[in-house]
């Protein structure tokens, strides 16, 4: 009879989190395997001990603590850690680009005419701390010196829920408007969002939103209106774990070797639908490039769409975007490209041909030359084998 590898898996599968992290290791054990798994609810420390007799050869658990007792986890078996606050020595962590995650939120609210920003996350989580300093550090290479900041303790929220959300709005009603507020993951963001309720707060208008997860039970059926995300690549992310974790089981040493859950790309929705420029003709520009992202723009085009002559519009451009007509056009193109790589099974050829590229490697040159890397290896970096790359 065939030895199967018996794994325990203890993720939290109430968020798309976890359920992301569990795809991707049943992927890996469908291709590699197969395992037989352990992955009933309930938290490491009633769960191991009951399973010691089960015999397991290797585990991927998610535990709040940041030191995990060693009686629980017998030495030689092999262990990855999903932290849900700090992360845990000793073992294979798996956890989040914070910074890339930062930077491309900080980013996203300055392309679109942000001065005020904020951030809302919890104080005893050391993942949401990191994300705040780095979307503070980002927005501070801008000259954006002051971001306000509401960092609660992550707790039983039920059990205050309603003076938690009149605090929180009262926070919300202090802040300038309009005002761009990064929360540290969807389930915050919803928080925000039910606060501007109860604070008659206009969303977009006065307080923007984007969460992180791309949670979309949260974002498109829990939130209204509906809650714009970073989308991170949690399959990913558990098939690379899963690898390490059949490593560790066949002797391979692994120190010091963590997996991090790769960010992806922001799916906008209507909590942060709005350019915040005062210039109508600016906006009607900006418009009129993401509604023809699809073909190659020219400055020429985009002046006389609007009425103007090309160097007034730059100067208003430059005042109100800080960047010019040209570089509108790259990024818009550029993003559009990121979108079906990340989102669709196209093949390059197939994206060349519906944004009009006269060929492939007219494609290749321009995106290589915004990215730093072919659209393939983009691809492959952010999505491994999920998709097909060529």
């Amino acid at each position: 009879m065939k030895k199967i590898p018996r794994i325990i898996v203890i993720a939290q599968t109430i968020s798309s989190y976890g359920r992301g992290l569990i795809r991707g290791i049943a992927r890996y054990s469908r291709l590699h395997g197969p395992w037989s798994f352990f992955s009933e609810r309930g938290e490491p420390q009633d769960i191991l001990p009951l399973l010691k007799n089960w015999n397991p050869n290797g585990a991927i658990i998610c535990t709040a603590e940041e030191k995990i007792n060693k009686t629980l986890i017998p030495f030689d078996l092999p262990t990855i850690v999903i932290p849900s606050k700090g992360l845990v020595a000793g073992y294979p962590n798996i956890f989040g680009d914070w910074e890339n995650d930062s930077i491309i939120a900080a980013e996203y609210f300055l392309n679109l005419g942000f001065r005020n920003f904020a951030y809302c996350g919890f104080s005893n989580l050391e993942w949401s701390k990191f994300r705040a300093r780095y979307f503070f550090e980002r927005l501070a290479k801008e000259g954006n010196e002051e971001v306000f900041f509401y960092d609660k303790p992550f707790l039983f929220l039920h059990k205050d829920w309603q003076n938690e959300l009149e605090e929180l709005a009262d926070w919300l009603v202090s802040l300038p408007k309009p005002v761009a507020v990064m929360a540290c993951n969807d389930e915050r963001g919803k928080h925000v969002l039910e606060a501007c309720k109860i604070a008659e707060l206009a969303v977009p208008e006065q307080v923007a939103v984007l969460g992180v997860d791309n949670d979309e039970t949260i974002c498109e059926l829990l939130t209204q209106p509906p809650l714009s995300s970073i989308a991170v690549n949690t399959e990913k992310a558990g098939y690379e774990a899963a690898a390490l974790l059949d490593k560790m089981m066949h002797g391979q040493k692994v120190p010091d070797e963590n997996i991090i859950v790769q960010t992806m790309q922001v799916v906008s929705r209507q909590s942060t639908d709005i350019l915040m420029v005062d210039d109508e003709s600016v906006v009607k520009a900006v418009n009129f490039i993401r509604l023809n992202a699809k073909r190659p723009l020219q400055v020429e085009e985009v002046a006389n769409t609007v009425g103007m002559n090309r160097r007034g519009l730059e100067r208003r451009f430059k005042k109100s975007l800080n960047r010019s007509i040209h570089e509108e056009i790259r990024r818009v193109r550029i993003e559009l490209i990121k979108k079906l790589l990340l989102e669709t099974n196209m093949t390059v050829s197939q994206i060349s041909n519906q944004l009009d590229f006269n060929e492939i490697p007219h494609l290749t040159r321009f995106f290589s030359r915004e990215t730093g890397m072919s659209p393939n290896e983009f691809r492959k970096q952010h999505l491994g084998k999920i998709q097909k790359t060529s």
